[in-house]
């Protein structure tokens, strides 16, 4: 594999301090070498070694790629006649899951996989690199080793999350479905997962079905994550601290409790502002969770249902204009923020030895992502040393 060496950056954001000023590592007149698909030197671009390939940055600003920790892109079919009925008044359940479960069980496994890496491109070109992708519309276990086994063709962050809701074929037997997702399913789907995800919350697992579901996963040796809190207060916060898991996604409504649970603790809050925009439901405050010292991530959500967007920009334009974080804030949410939330250290950072993976912005500066909502300025996208996107 050959070096890169990226120069004429006009801003470069790290996210490692040691390196720049600020929580954001911010260097301007920078370099970067990318070496054997990761990174090798940062610096001054006038004190940058040789190496065998250049891309000139043309004084643009250059950032991390994006970390998105929260996916749903194995799926069939749409639901847009749901969403305009939302714009008109009505709220969103969880039990529309169910739509999307009867399509993608009809779906050929091609169908399948050509809609997956058609999203996960859309995210690449919108400078995300890195993806976390669960499963969660299969719910027969056959179904959820196809839809785990088209996600690890993607990602190696794979999710089991048999546990999304129960479905139509076990109405009124909820308790049975558990123990078949803690058992047989766990079983069939923990060899191609990395976590095991519970949608803890109205209408999906109360907190004594999702205990059995993650406890069974921690067990077979799957990270936790837990779908908390997006529909009402309720356990889903405080049981994602207890078990550790790494993140608790959502969070849009909160106690005092909650948040004073997540700032003691290393469990992420996943900020999915796309879900907020498509149901309007009201979005969460992140300005309390910064200031209570809480770690918080950005992700995009995407699925089918209530947040059919795989563009990180967008997320972080939402979120600087309603959940009350700044610009820089925002900008290391989407990326450090989502590597912590998926417990890596080798992403979301441009530090020495991280993987070598990098957006251009057509723009001077990263502020440029909230102050153009809606633009395209990904410009170039490196991802483990290569261009992947933009000029070669």
């Amino acid at each position: 594999m050959t070096s890169l060496l990226v120069d004429r950056i006009g801003l470069l954001i790290t996210n490692d301090p040691a390196r720049g000023d600020g929580p954001l590592g911010l260097r301007r007149d920078a370099a970067l070498i990318f070496d054997g698909g990761r990174v090798a030197w940062v610096g001054v671009a006038s004190a940058a070694p040789a190496a065998d390939r250049r891309l000139d940055a043309g004084g643009r600003c250059v950032l991390p790629g994006f970390v998105d920790s929260h996916t749903h892109l194995v799926f069939a079919g749409d639901r847009a006649l749901e969403f305009t009925a939302r714009m008109t008044g009505r709220p969103y359940a969880a039990g529309g899951i169910a739509t999307t479960v009867a399509a993608t069980r009809a779906a050929t496994d091609e169908a399948l996989v050509a809609r997956a890496f058609a999203l996960a491109y859309e995210a690449l070109e919108a400078g995300t690199t890195t993806l976390e992708v669960k499963s969660g519309y299969g719910l027969t276990v056959a179904d959820e080793v196809r839809s785990l086994r088209v996600a690890g063709a993607l990602t190696g962050d794979t999710t089991y999350l048999g546990a999304h809701v129960v479905p139509p074929e076990y109405a009124g037997r909820a308790d049975d479905y558990v123990a078949l997702v803690a058992g047989e399913m766990l079983a069939a789907c923990a060899p191609l997962a990395r976590w095991a995800d519970v949608f803890c919350d109205e209408g999906a697992f109360d907190a004594d079905q999702a205990r059995t579901v993650l406890t069974a996963a921690r067990a077979s040796g799957l990270g936790l994550r837990v779908h908390a809190n997006q529909l009402a207060r309720g356990p889903g916060v405080a049981l994602a601290v207890e078990l550790g898991a790494a993140s608790a996604d959502h969070c849009t409504y909160l106690s005092v409790a909650d948040v004073d649970a997540l700032a003691g603790s290393d469990t992420v809050a996943t900020l999915l502002p796309g879900a907020e925009f498509s149901t309007r439901a009201p979005y969460p405050d992140g300005r309390r969770l910064l200031d209570a010292g809480v770690t918080v991530a950005l992700a995009s959500d995407c699925n089918p249902g209530s947040s059919y967007t795989t563009n990180l920009p967008f997320c972080i334009a939402v979120a600087v204009r309603e959940m009350g974080l700044t610009p820089d804030e925002a900008v290391w949410a989407a990326t450090a923020g989502g590597a912590r939330a998926l417990r890596r250290d080798d992403v979301g950072h441009l530090g020495v030895g991280a993987r070598a993976d990098a957006v251009i912005l057509d723009a001077p500066a990263h502020l440029h992502l909230a102050y153009r909502p809606g633009v395209p300025l990904v410009h170039t996208v490196v991802r483990g040393g290569d261009v992947v996107v933009g000029p070669g």
